[in-house]
């Protein structure tokens, strides 16, 4: 993860809230039913995996089930809106992805409910995204990347997992950052974009690193660069975008939990003491480490610093490249 991003964060905090009384002293109980939680994408993916795999053990650390639900749909919006009207109790919370907790409310003109209102439980983990290139394409580092598009202005096609995902967003950081211009080809979703890519239909895709992993272990494509701030313990000899000439480029996939807004501070709390336990544990992390991810487990306050920092990252990088949804 971006340590450093979260090492100047931890001064924010959130606000407190006033709950009712009768929730407040249920707080020292909890959880004493089943706890849902609600995953606003598909199943298969990493953000379906990692809390699949802290619900397993949460189950029987809170002797109560512990069901994932995914509901999906609009950018993660629909799951998200049904967390943000649940009861306050600990009983529905989420676990989800940057987009409806920091991205979609600089994309929609109106949400039904309010990303700023959820209380962060912890961020579980991070994944980088790396840059994907076809072996078509002929380049094999940062720099060709960055001179190939600049002679052919345009002309590259850039995958994406559809318009407004981080990988959609991503790529916008690197075409300011680098000053170059890609025709943007939107996918729905990670695994159409990277056949496409094995198949050179497409010639550079900003992907999250679980995926494409093993296409470039497996020579299918090539990852070029790495758009966290350190490097990937699985690519450790992949230069970060940073190395490159694009100083402090940094781009992850992240994750989080959330509960609704007005769940008592003690059910955050021990919500939060729990996970982050289970996260920590040798075989989780072990188990993160095999998806391509690196495991968090932080704070509540420093969890939203961090979801705050990022929320003003793709918020300004979907207004200098006017990002439009449907584009």
């Amino acid at each position: 993860m971006d340590r450093r991003l979260f090492n100047k964060s931890l001064l924010a905090t959130g606000g407190s809230l006033i709950v009712p009384t009768a929730l407040a002293q249920d707080a020292g109980n909890w959880p004493s039913q089943s706890v849902k939680i609600i995953v606003p994408f598909a199943a298969g993916g990493t953000a379906d995996a990692l809390p699949r795999l802290i619900a397993e053990v949460l189950t029987n650390v809170w002797k109560q089930p512990v069901v994932i639900e995914n509901r999906t749909g609009a950018g993660g919006n629909v799951g998200a809106e049904t967390v943000a009207h649940a009861d306050p109790d600990g009983y529905t919370l989420m676990a989800s992805p940057a987009p409806p907790i920091a991205i979609n409310q600089n994309l929609y003109p109106k949400l039904n409910f309010d990303p700023g209102k959820f209380k962060p439980i912890t961020i579980i983990g991070s994944a980088t995204n790396v840059v994907d290139v076809s072996n078509k394409l002929g380049v094999s580092t940062i720099a060709e990347l960055i001179a190939k598009a600049k002679a052919n202005p345009g002309q590259l096609n850039c995958a994406n997992q559809g318009n407004g995902s981080t990988s959609h967003l991503t790529a916008a950081l690197f075409e300011s950052r680098a000053g170059v211009k890609f025709n943007h080809v939107p996918y729905r979703g990670t695994a159409p974009a990277l056949n496409d890519l094995v198949a050179g239909h497409v010639d550079v895709f900003f992907d999250n690193i679980s995926l494409s992993l093993p296409q470039h272990r497996g020579g299918t494509i090539k990852i070029i660069g790495v758009c966290s701030l350190e490097r990937s313990p699985q690519l450790p000899d992949v230069p970060t975008l940073s190395e490159s000439g694009l100083k402090d480029f940094s781009a992850i996939a992240w994750f989080a939990f959330m509960a609704p807004p007005g769940t008592p501070d003690a059910i955050i709390a021990k919500a939060n003491r729990d996970i982050v336990a289970v996260i920590r544990s040798p075989d989780i992390q072990k188990k993160f480490l095999d998806q391509g991810a690196q495991p968090i487990g932080n704070s509540p306050s420093e969890a939203a610093a961090f979801i705050a920092s990022e929320e003003k990252l793709w918020g300004g990088v979907i207004k200098q490249a006017n990002v439009k949804l449907g584009e």
